[in-house]
């Protein structure tokens, strides 16, 4: 069973686009010091982020992950199960919100 944080981190990655999971260049992080821009939604919890980098690969591209992002995200002490379940769950969402898009 997920959490309502772990909810949360699903919800919000909904949002989150694939360029959030790549590490900001130096400019980005300069102007971000320079100007306080949020330059990425990246968690402060290494095992929150792991969750939401499975989640955002999971909103964007179903169950198509590779195989490394998935050894990332069990490496950081979530088990197979809870991948799958992170996965059904975003995998039934999206399938709402396809019906819903019909309607």
């Amino acid at each position: 069973m997920l959490t309502e944080l772990e909810r949360s981190v699903i919800g919000i990655a909904r949002q989150d686009g694939l360029s959030t999971l790549r590490q900001p260049g130096q400019l980005t992080r300069w102007l971000g010091l320079v100007f306080g821009v949020r330059i990425s939604p990246q968690l402060a919890d290494p095992k929150l982020e792991a969750l939401r980098r499975i989640a955002v690969l999971s909103w964007k591209r179903g169950y198509a992950i590779a195989s490394a992002e998935v050894k990332a995200f069990l490496a950081s002490g979530y088990s197979p199960a809870f991948y799958e379940l992170v996965v059904d769950t975003i995998a039934a969402a999206r399938q709402a919100e396809a019906r819903r898009g019909r309607a």
